[in-house]
C-alpha cells in the first residue's frame, strides 16, 4: 500500500511512439495487443479493427508522443 496522492500512469487505448525519420513506420501500442510497427496507410484500419468505436482525435483515447498525425516519408 502506498500513501501517494499522485495518480497512476495514464492508460490510453492507443499510443503512438516518437517520430523517427529512418523508417516509414511508427511504433504503435494497442491496449491488450502490444506494440507493432504501423504505416500511415494502415493506421486507421488497424486501430479500428481492435477498437471499432474509437475517436482517433480524442487525446484521452489516442496518445501521440510527438508530431500528432505525422508519419515518416
Amino acid at each position: 500500500m502506498t500513501d501517494s496522492t499522485e495518480p497512476g500512469p495514464r492508460h490510453y487505448l492507443v499510443e503512438v511512439a516518437a517520430f523517427s525519420s529512418d523508417t516509414r513506420y511508427r511504433l504503435v501500442r494497442l491496449m491488450g495487443v502490444g506494440w507493432e510497427p504501423i504505416g500511415e496507410g494502415e493506421f486507421e484500419s488497424r486501430v479500428r479493427l481492435v477498437f471499432p468505436d474509437i475517436d482517433l482525435h480524442d487525446p484521452e483515447q489516442v496518445f501521440w508522443a510527438d508530431r500528432p498525425g505525422e508519419w515518416p516519408r
